[in-house]
């Protein structure tokens, strides 16, 4: 996936940068210059969340105004959400889990995507349907590096991208593994700063995010 044409998309959500931003905007008009300050400090993925009202026109709004960005989509939880969010512009899908109907439907929608799981069980039944590519969520209440550590040697063709209650202390540890790819987190988008429209915090705190090394 590349970061300079809309439509462009690559086969992996995992290799764009280190750390994928969790975002919650309750004001898209805040979409555009959070984005700006994230793509400047190095982090082009970002996964605006479906919790709030304002959220499908901040992807709108990134998709159209930052060609920076590579803008996607978080917490798809139906086959509506996949539609109305590729629509809007979204060129990646993230779920907190998923079910038959919703990977299929994440499936036909020609975006890359990365259904959830949190057991040895949901990641066996991604690998029999061909997907390799998971969220592991939520990271930190459901074993954390260690769980994942677990499974690399009996699973190795799964990566993921652990997200919930990752940190910038604890990024590197998960970063290290062989199956992860990236890890999402929200401490580089304090709400204080998107409240206060502190886009140049924002920007710092991505610059900090995106150096973080792979082990």
């Amino acid at each position: 996936m590349t970061s300079s044409a809309p439509a462009a998309v690559s086969a992996s959500v995992l290799d764009l940068a280190p750390v994928v931003p969790v975002v919650v905007l309750e004001d898209a008009a805040d979409a555009v210059p959070l984005a700006r300050a994230l793509v400047a400090g190095g982090l082009p993925a970002i996964e605006v969340t479906l919790r709030t009202a304002a959220a499908l026109d901040a992807i709108r709004a990134i998709a159209s105004e930052v060609p920076g960005a590579v803008v996607g989509a978080g917490t798809v939880l139906s086959p509506a959400h996949v539609t109305e969010t590729v629509a809007a512009g979204a060129r990646f899908l993230v779920s907190p889990g998923w079910t038959d109907a919703l990977l299929d439907a994440m499936k036909a929608s020609g975006v890359p995507f990365l259904p959830g799981v949190s057991t040895t069980s949901e990641v066996v039944a991604l690998l029999e349907r061909g997907i390799t590519e998971m969220k592991f969520f939520p990271a930190e209440a459901a074993g954390g590096t260690a769980y994942l550590k677990a499974l690399s040697a009996p699973l190795p063709q799964a990566r993921f991208c652990p997200t919930g209650g990752v940190s910038l202390a604890s990024a590197p540890s998960y970063l290290a593994l062989p199956n992860v790819g990236c890890v999402g987190g929200s401490w580089m988008v304090p709400g204080d700063a998107v409240a206060a429209k502190d886009w140049a915090r924002v920007e710092r705190l991505a610059a900090e995010a995106s150096a973080l090394g792979r082990g």
